[in-house]
């Protein structure tokens, strides 16, 4: 493994790499989080009315709608503003330094966008075609592209958000510390495979959480091999944009899907071979990203 990019993009987390420090810096994060989320359902509630915050609260599923959508995703800048504050406060150092050289990351993003959408058209073009589930009609084509614009910058500010939490903040305060990718790679996957835990999906729920945490080992390599947040910001954002914009399962965050898949997410027999799918396009876009930041 070709980790040498990672031992600068670590270095500053190092002065203070205490393991309590990093404990009530997540503890910290977390309540930050809860409070800023608590306010905003209410101004959600005021402003947006009844309808808007049932859909942005309702345990059966949220984000049935492109509103409740765009709400819940613009929301995860509370998660970044939270890592903000105790990156300066508590570590005392610049919160810039969770992304790595700005100029580098910038680039790695570019070119790992282009790579792995050149990867998605192959795949798209390339046979076999089609679904064997019947797909539904989602938002109007038109109300669609009215809206894409928005949506593509609400779906990167929540996926920038959990990599600057878990490949940024965690990685970087672990790795400072330990050297074994067993720890800095392993811990923030499993942290992030279980909040990624989804009740309505009954059984299946543990292998979405199994397929959270292969996601989020293939983040992590590509950070550490990059020395920046851009390959992994990349492939969060085009996978999460892909499930949220284009084709969604019926239900939890669905409201802004193009397409529709009519399964359900408790079926074993009807989301297993998704996940199965899913879980070979992390694999070919985590090696194209590889290869994308070699160039």
């Amino acid at each position: 493994m070709s980790y040498d990019a990672h031992a600068a993009f670590i270095a500053p987390a190092r002065a203070r790499a205490e393991i309590w420090r990093l404990l009530v810096g997540l503890i910290l994060i977390a309540a930050i989080i809860l409070g800023m989320t608590a306010l905003y359902q209410v101004a959600v509630l005021n402003i947006g009315g009844p309808a808007l915050h049932r859909d942005i609260t309702r345990p059966e599923g949220v984000g049935q709608t492109p509103a409740g959508v765009l709400t819940l995703l613009f929301s995860f800048v509370f998660m970044n503003l939270a890592v903000v504050i105790v990156t300066a406060q508590l570590h005392g150092r610049d919160p810039l330094t969770l992304l790595g050289p700005i100029p580098l990351m910038l680039r790695q993003f570019g070119a790992v966008v282009a790579v792995l959408i050149a990867v998605g058209i192959a795949i798209i073009v390339l046979p076999p075609w089609g679904f064997d589930d019947p797909l539904a009609a989602g938002l109007s084509p038109l109300t669609w592209v009215l809206l894409l614009p928005l949506a593509l910058v609400a779906v990167l500010v929540q996926t920038s958000a959990e990599e600057i939490l878990f490949r940024g903040y965690i990685q970087q305060q672990l790795a400072a510390r330990f050297r074994s990718p067993l720890i800095w790679m392993v811990a923030p996957a499993l942290l992030f495979g279980l909040l990624h835990y989804r009740p309505e999906t009954g059984a299946n729920g543990g292998l979405i959480m199994l397929w959270a945490v292969g996601f989020a080992l293939a983040a992590a390599d590509l950070t550490a091999r990059a020395g920046t947040l851009g390959p992994a910001i990349a492939m969060h954002f085009l996978s999460n944009a892909s499930a949220l914009l284009f084709l969604s399962a019926d239900g939890t965050l669905s409201g802004m899907a193009l397409f529709r898949l009519q399964i359900d997410m408790a079926d074993p027999v009807a989301l297993r071979p998704y996940l199965l799918i899913d879980a070979t396009m992390i694999l070919v876009g985590w090696l194209a990203a590889r290869l994308a930041i070699r160039r």
